[in-house]
């Protein structure tokens, strides 16, 4: 491998087709999320029916993560991601027919919206699974001297998904529908099962297959706890996206407040994702290690100005670029996350710090959408916004003063003993 190859991992057949299943499960994943926000603030016209949406996704995803980390680390890893995409289908097929309006004349206002909240609870338990799947897996598929490549471009995939999934729900749902474009997102995941079923199984590199689950999950927790690197990476990035979740509130924003209609609303639910890919794509070239604490607190103090900016702005392309560029320093903080995960978790524990990761970062997003929906509730739409960039300044300056080791943290040596097999 070249030095400083920035298309490393991509030189491997099996990571491309990672690259794609991912692609088109993300894609699927934010286009759903988008239409179902649409659909039931349509119905509801309530902000608290927004974060109910993020409660009913959170439950399982928390109650599940830990045991969901188990059973990756015990499990080929390729087959269990068949079954979770299997299941996100099967979701994906219901909210489709939910959506039908011949089937909707046969329920009551609340009754669909109950079988809505119902599905994505559903989705919630298939959620705990997938991401400590698909992260286990990338381990498997490429050599460890290129995973930081791998994980930046695998990150950058997962933010374009995030980009042009949120995107094509705002203009399909005024071209052809919410119900149609429930559609497309079942087509998609389907693509994904297809393309996940090119890649061949993987080795179980667990040593300790058979261990009792409450010893394991100890351990996978003691792990991450010990760990003051990872640690601080996830509990800064966690409250910076629980008080920040913003986003959760844009069909308020497309509908009563900027009044854009659903193209709009698409166009604000992408700006963040398109900002996070520049980035990306950027941090494939140009290394985020080196002084890595510094710039990802400076990131996260950045998206708390750009979320308070959001918050008060009355004018379209305003609140476009703040949404952009909090995508932009976003995005370094997931280059910078991801690379610490990576590099500081061993193989046979990828499953339960990812589970952890995403009970402390992953899950936060839909925490994130319940506090912002209950605040919006109590205080009004614009204050709620305001008061969690507010929050997120604190959040940041706090970690700061409190852990002077973290902005000293520097990841240049471990890539490049990595790089040299160390």
């Amino acid at each position: 491998m070249k030095k400083n190859d920035p298309y490393a991992a991509l030189r491997y057949r099996e990571f491309n087709l990672f690259l794609i299943m991912r692609f088109a499960m993300v894609f699927a994943w934010s286009m759903q999320f988008v239409i179902i926000e649409w659909e039931v603030y349509s119905l509801t016209k309530n902000p608290l029916s927004l974060g109910i949406i993020g409660l009913m996704e959170i439950i399982p995803a928390i109650s599940m993560a830990l045991f969901a980390g188990h059973i990756v680390d015990q499990s080929e890893k390729k087959g269990l991601l068949i079954k979770c995409i299997f299941g996100f289908s099967v979701v994906s097929l219901g909210l489709f027919l939910v959506t039908l309006p011949s089937i909707q004349s046969y329920f009551s206002f609340n009754g669909i919206l109950y079988l809505v909240y119902s599905l994505v609870f559903l989705g919630g338990l298939v959620r705990a699974f997938i991401g400590p799947s698909v992260f286990s897996l990338l381990s498997l598929i490429v050599p460890k001297k290129v995973y930081p490549n791998a994980s930046t471009w695998s990150s950058s995939v997962w933010q374009m998904g995030s980009m042009f999934g949120p995107a094509l729900a705002g203009f399909s749902i005024s071209l052809i529908g919410v119900h149609w474009s429930m559609c497309l997102v079942f087509a998609f995941s389907v693509f994904a099962l297809i393309t996940l079923s090119q890649i061949s199984k993987k080795p179980i590199l667990n040593p300790k297959i058979g261990e009792p689950i409450l010893q394991s999950l100890k351990e996978g927790v003691k792990f991450v706890f010990k760990n003051k690197t990872i640690l601080g990476a996830l509990s800064l990035d966690m409250f910076a996206v629980l008080f920040g979740g913003a986003v959760a509130l844009l069909p308020i924003f497309a509908q009563d407040i900027l009044k854009v209609g659903s193209e709009g609303f698409g166009i604000l639910r992408a700006a963040p994702a398109v900002g996070a890919v520049i980035t990306m794509i950027l941090s494939a070239y140009i290394s985020l290690n080196k002084k890595a604490g510094i710039k990802l607190l400076s990131a996260i103090f950045i998206f708390g100005i750009c979320i308070i900016v959001f918050g008060l702005s009355k004018i379209f392309w305003v609140s476009v670029l703040a949404l952009f560029l909090s995508g932009i320093v976003d995005g370094v903080s997931v280059v910078i996350r991801n690379t610490i995960l990576q590099l500081h978790t061993p193989d046979h524990m990828r499953g339960r710090v990812s589970s952890v990761n995403s009970i402390f970062v992953g899950s936060s997003n839909e925490l994130g959408s319940f506090e912002s929906g209950v605040t919006a509730k109590l205080m009004g739409v614009v204050n709620a916004v305001v008061f969690g960039g507010i929050m997120t300044l604190v959040t940041v300056t706090t970690t700061a003063f409190v852990s002077p080791s973290f902005r000293k943290l520097d990841l240049e040596k471990d890539v490049e003993a990595l790089e040299n097999g160390d």
